[in-house]
């Protein structure tokens, strides 16, 4: 999709910052991966500098739901989240507003965790202007597409 701008909230150990980093970057892209676990964030940290994209990757300390309140308005082309899932519902608008149309959002462990996901992947499901499936690989990935604003796209096409 040439996505540029990736934006990780949980990054754990690392791993899954170093495989976004490697697809942004024939890009020019940037991921901003953002984890609250101090300890967890220093493992991050060095198996990032380990992978050599490090000029590809922004790491930020604190919290999802404030990095979520101060990123700009479809800010970022793919959203990936893997945090704690109990926070997801409360964060929907924050995520709904920073994804581009046509961005991709992904929710890793939807089927490992089906019963802690239900409440986000309902409320995903019922907004108007996404469209969702489930993977069933590994742990299972929720993906949800945000559709482009037609009323934007045609009133930009006709001024052309």
């Amino acid at each position: 999709m040439g996505a540029r701008d990736i934006l990780e909230i949980g990054t754990s150990n690392g791993y899954s910052t170093r495989w976004l980093a490697d697809a942004v970057a024939p890009n020019g892209g940037t991921v901003t991966t953002v984890e609250m676990a101090p300890a967890t964030l220093r493992m991050a940290r060095e198996n990032v500098a380990a992978s050599g994209l490090g000029s590809f990757i922004e790491q930020v300390e604190g919290d999802a739901g404030q990095l979520l309140a101060r990123s700009g308005d479809s800010s970022c082309d793919v959203l990936f989240l893997d945090s704690e899932r109990t926070d997801y519902v409360g964060w929907w608008p924050g995520i709904r507003r920073v994804l581009r149309p046509h961005g991709l959002l992904i929710v890793d462990n939807a089927t490992s965790h089906a019963a802690e996901m239900a409440p986000f992947m309902q409320a995903v499901a019922a907004e108007a202007g996404f469209s969702t499936a489930l993977v069933t690989v590994g742990k299972g990935e929720c993906v949800a597409s945000r559709e482009a604003d037609m009323a934007r796209y045609w009133a930009g096409w006709r001024e052309r």
